[in-house]
């Protein structure tokens, strides 16, 4: 493990850590952070506060004023990373969704109340989803092999199956309360007792069964006592919430039922299921003032012995053996020092054998270690069944033998910088703690767990959950933190091949993510990083390519075989005429009549695409230069008779306005530009198109591209402006000290190099990247940028057109890379 970067606040005057106060922590699938602090001052009291940042911009940090009365207790987010529940020592839960889906803009609108029972634990329901990751099989061809849907039920579910949201939550007191978001928009709320004799609960957690079933653990803090275990269902009885409660097994410690270390560890500090779906695995951790242990239990079914006075009277066969339900403890640690957070893996990786020993390639796997931090400020990962260090993090100067006895080990005056809380990556590969100083470190954690791999193996686990990522849809900032400049080539070709592997539906279903995919990988190598233009470029393409396409409707109401752009695409591929107007009489142009205000409104995505067209065809000649943006759609046969329909297209809808054409500068009045480039453009796909021989552009196309500067002005495209992220400018054993809401000064990234389009100079117009309007220098219109991309779009639509309307919702929630949005100032770079 090592440090990539450390985020601290600005002083403020007269402010004061309150080491009582718990902090909460939680880490979404979309890569965003929401997190609690212990600090007061004068003014206000900031552990109220929620503070939510997106990992790749952590000092544009969102601090939410949450109106809590107590201290935040517990962060929850849900499965799809957009929405998070809050809940405080006053037994109050509220529900936070993105204002105006932006990552750094969030409101609340439903919650619910438990007055003055103070919240343990909170989760949302489970909605039924569990992929199981095969790693035994990651050399499979098929996604199907790798990641396997395993048959689990949602804990409520509507009529015709569908999962019912709402979430759950244990107080102090033993109540369980759970809150059900009915889809008008209504919550219905219900709360029971644990068990009839109630009880302090200092230490709660909850679980899902495969079954629809919710377990939830308790302790009272103390290591005499038992920890207890509960089975909860949910259900909807009358438009009313109804909760039942059963009791099941419960144990002790391992720790108090030894006679000479009886009363050595007298506190329960911590108490977590292994996973939120494996109800079957827990981990306790019992601590003193100056030590702790852990020990790692699992429920298991076993055979219930009979008496032979019941065997001779009704003898026991086969599977008729009643069986019972125990706690058997699976490992447990020496000595150590005292634990200060505990942090779990949120990778399903299946193990096809589930005793302690596992398959030799798989044993150092950043998905089988859980995080343990603790007061002298270290953090280890071990194995989350033996328990076994498999990495050490040191956060002093000088690191210390993991052998070396706790006791022996010098204690410094005051106490040590340690995490309070700590939360891993959803694909484990990164660790993110705050410390009692308000501070937030982020870890990188080797794919190798510090054991010596060889460059095939580490790229195999990293090339895995890449995969993963892009099946699930989760965002991969985190496996971006260990991809080397030298990987990167490597890595975009495995992906690629590994992608073609799949059915034609699920390449389909995949498309845009890929791409996505590959631009950030290139992003961080000098060598691939025009390369990022063309992903963008592509992923443009098919969005604008598949809008116009939709906006075709069929002239008769009786449905044909195939719809207009089906259509479209067919024509084009079959007629490989290079006169436009040849191709234009093959189709039906009636299909394609539209109201005239729509087509002016689509004016400037119709000119990108000559735009694009024409800048391709100029850099032709230049084709020998990689480095140049749009390279790879010179052979890209697919994407030049995308371009091909397009330009067909704008050529009918010109007859109909002519305003809604492309604009081009050409040196004489009498040439028709369109035609000029769609005959080239057609004899350039006609050497790379997928039905045919591939060949090189012959000597003559080539010099007639060379003429086009002297016929044609050629236009700057303004390609993604770069993006102000980190993940490109992190440095290995070079950590970045950064300040929340303070914009760093970063050092230059692989990006940053001056390739044509890449680079805009100070007071140089902005551009609308989705709409392809032009903001000024200046901008006078609130804006938002993606936060994986850097691509930047206005706020609010200053068109009102169906059409328009229809392309701006696309992206309403995402970017075109799937990216989130955040706000960004007017004067942004």
């Amino acid at each position: 493990m090592d440090l990539a970067y450390v985020c601290e606040w600005e002083r403020w005057p007269k402010s004061t850590h309150c080491p009582s106060v718990p902090l909460a922590c939680a880490w979404s699938c979309r890569n965003l952070i929401a997190f609690t602090t212990d600090l007061r001052n004068d003014d206000q009291d900031l552990t109220r506060m929620i503070h939510i940042l997106d990992t790749e911009h952590p000092w544009d940090v969102h601090s939410v004023n949450s109106e809590h009365s107590e201290a935040i207790t517990c962060l929850e987010w849900d499965q799809s990373g957009s929405r998070l529940l809050s809940a405080d020592a006053d037994g109050q839960i509220k529900c936070w969704s993105m204002a105006d889906h932006l990552a750094n803009s969030w409101e609340s609108h439903v919650g619910s109340l438990v007055e003055g029972d103070p919240i343990v634990a909170l989760s949302w329901l489970h909605n039924g989803v569990k992929l199981a990751l095969h790693v035994e099989k990651s050399g499979a061809s098929s996604f199907g092999e790798k990641f396997s849907r395993v048959k689990f039920s949602p804990s409520l579910t509507l009529f015709g199956g569908k999962p019912m949201e709402g979430w759950i939550a244990v107080t102090v007191s033993g109540l369980v309360t759970v809150s059900l978001l009915k889809p008008s928009g209504q919550v219905l709320t219900s709360t029971e007792s644990l068990c009839r004799l109630r009880s302090r609960v200092a230490l709660a957690d909850i679980a899902f069964t495969g079954g629809g079933n919710i377990v939830v653990a308790t302790a009272d803090g103390s290591s005499a006592s038992p920890v207890q275990f509960y089975k909860v269902c949910v259900s909807v009885v009358s438009e009313k919430c109804r909760i039942d409660t059963e009791i099941l097994p419960s144990l002790f410690m391992r720790c108090t039922t030894d006679l000479n270390r009886k009363d050595k560890f007298p506190a329960i500090t911590h108490l977590k299921f292994l996973a939120r779906d494996m109800s079957e695995q827990v981990l306790l951790c019992a601590s003193s003032q100056m030590s702790s242990i852990v020990e790692c239990w699992s429920l298991r079914k076993e055979g219930l012995p009979v008496n032979n006075v019941f065997q001779q009277i009704s003898p026991v066969v086969g599977d008729k053996q009643p069986m019972i339900l125990k706690w058997r403890i699976l490992s447990a640690t020496n000595d150590l020092d005292r634990v200060s957070a505990v942090a779990l893996p949120k990778l399903p990786i299946s193990l096809t054998n589930t005793d302690l020993k596992v398959a030799s390639d798989t044993q150092f796997y950043p998905g089988l270690g859980l995080a343990l931090a603790f007061h002298d400020g270290s953090v280890h990962i071990v194995h989350r069944l033996s328990l076994q260090s498999m990495a050490v993090f040191y956060s002093s100067a000088t690191p210390r033998s993991a052998d070396e006895p706790a006791i022996k080990r010098p204690r410094t005056t005051g106490p040590a910088v340690h995490f309070k809380a700590m939360q891993l990556s959803w694909t484990s590969l990164a660790l993110v703690g705050i410390d009692n100083h308000g501070k937030l470190s982020m870890l990188r954690i080797s794919p190798s767990m510090g054991h010596t791999l060889d460059v095939s193996l580490a790229l195999r686990h990293l090339l895995f959950l890449l995969e993963y990522c892009m099946v699930t849809g989760y965002d991969w900032w985190d496996t971006l933190l260990h991809v080397q400049p030298g990987m990167v080539q490597s890595l975009v070709e495995k992906l690629h091949e590994e992608y073609t592997r799949q059915n034609a539906a699920l390449q389909q279903v995949l498309s845009t993510r890929i791409l996505a995919m590959k631009a950030s990988l290139c992003k961080l190598s000098p060598c691939t990083v025009a390369r990022v233009c063309d992903y963008h470029a592509k992923l443009f393409l098919v969005a604008v390519s598949s809008t116009l396409k939709s906006l075709l409707r069929p002239h008769f109401l009786n449905t044909p075989d195939k719809s207009p752009g089906d259509r479209l695409t067919e024509v084009c591929t079959k007629i490989t005429d290079a006169d436009i107007d040849k191709v234009m009489i093959n189709l039906k142009t009636e299909e394609f009549v539209l109201d005239m205000n729509t087509l002016q409104a689509l004016q400037q995505l119709l000119q990108w695409v000559g735009d694009f067209v024409l800048y391709l065809l100029a850099s032709l000649p230049n084709q020998g230069s990689p480095l140049r943006p749009g390279h790879s759609f010179l052979r890209d046969g697919t994407s030049l008779g995308m371009l091909r329909e397009l330009m067909v297209v704008i050529r009918i809808w010109g007859l109909l306005k002519p305003s809604c054409l492309p604009v081009y500068t050409a040196t004489s009045d009498t040439q028709d530009s369109m035609s000029l480039l769609f005959r080239l453009l057609t004899k350039l796909w006609i050497c790379c198109r997928d039905e045919g021989p591939t060949s090189e552009p012959d000597e003559a196309l080539v010099d007639e591209c060379c003429l086009l500067p002297s016929q044609l002005l050629i236009p700057s495209l303004d390609w993604l402006p770069v993006s102000d992220g980190l993940v490109s400018r992190l440095q290995p054993k070079q950590p970045l000290r950064l300040h929340f809401g303070r914009a760093p000064t970063l050092p230059a990234s692989a990006s940053t190099l001056q390739l044509d389009g890449l680079v805009r100079a100070p007071g140089q117009p902005k551009i609308d990247h989705l709409r392809r309007l032009h903001l000024g220098a200046y901008p006078t219109e609130e804006c938002k940028a993606c936060t994986r991309c850097g691509c930047v779009t206005m706020l609010r639509s200053p068109n009102k057109t169906t059409a328009v309307k229809q392309w701006e919702q696309r992206w309403i929630k995402n970017c075109l890379c799937g990216g989130l949005w955040r706000r960004v100032p007017l004067s942004y770079p």
